[in-house]
């Protein structure tokens, strides 16, 4: 099986914690050349220095806020002015947690840029490219959410959803090109992501944080939080030579707690 990403060069959003830098570590151990997108720079130039270079890579980051579209969609276009990108890994942290009912207008907006506005014009900056070179991966790490709406996750389950949506019709247009669109749905993983919900959970309810963590786990078959890593390895997958034939789908990666076949 053919996994390797010797002479590949990717873009890892949201790299400097949790799921994103799992994935760029794996990447990075499977001969990817990374380029971090993250918005603290002290945190991108310490993950930048744990890759891996065996494969004489070069690895390199750029500081972006997500929060401002223009600046990603900037960043894009200067990237692939100088280099093809044959793998974008679409990742950043989801909205905050709330019932759908009490959400306000701007957080729906502010969702959607984050999410869907931003990955678009980063798959439209590196699109190009990649039919030229006759191969290209684009994942995006969404969430179970797109399966089954999770409790007091309005916002996010809303955004998710269209995520999802997106990256099925633009799996449908670019399959042809040998471009595979494909996304991966992480489960309850062991990130700072799901520590900042057990606390909102555990303050929304009065409880101590160790009652909503077992009950989590209790949830999933396996009776344990995922790790950062084995998310990435799901990911790293998609992104090799191997998963050419694996297009527009939406992988849970949750062991086993979504409830549909």
């Amino acid at each position: 099986m053919n996994i390797s990403l010797q002479g590949k060069n990717a873009i890892i959003c949201g790299s400097t914690q949790g799921i994103g830098r799992a994935a760029a570590i794996e990447l990075a151990q499977l001969g990817a050349s990374c380029i971090l997108l993250a918005r603290n720079e002290e945190s991108l130039q310490q993950v930048t220095l744990e890759l891996d270079r065996a494969w004489g890579q070069q690895h390199e980051y750029c500081v972006v806020d997500f929060a401002d579209t223009e600046m990603v969609k900037e960043t894009a276009r200067q990237i692939v002015s100088s280099k093809t990108i044959h793998i974008l890994i679409n990742n950043t942290g989801g909205p905050k947690a709330g019932p759908i009912i009490e959400a306000a207008e701007e957080e729906f907006t502010k969702a959607f840029q984050q999410h869907l506005v931003n990955n678009h014009h980063l798959t439209q900056a590196v699109v190009p490219g990649m039919k030229q070179a006759g191969f290209g991966r684009i994942i995006n790490i969404i969430s179970t959410s797109v399966k089954t709406p999770l409790a007091n996750l309005g916002v996010s389950n809303t955004i998710r959803a269209a995520v999802a949506s997106w990256a099925k019709t633009v799996a449908n247009e670019l399959g042809q090109f040998s471009i595979t669109v494909n996304s991966v749905l992480p489960g309850y993983t062991d990130t700072q992501r799901l520590r900042s919900l057990i606390d909102t959970n555990a303050r929304r309810r009065g409880v101590a944080k160790d009652v909503i963590e077992r009950e989590m786990m209790e949830s999933i078959p396996v009776k344990r939080f995922g790790d950062a890593s084995e998310i990435a390895a799901v990911i790293a997958f998609l992104a090799s030579p191997a998963a050419s034939f694996v297009n527009g789908v939406s992988i849970p990666v949750d062991g086993g707690k979504t409830g549909t076949i």
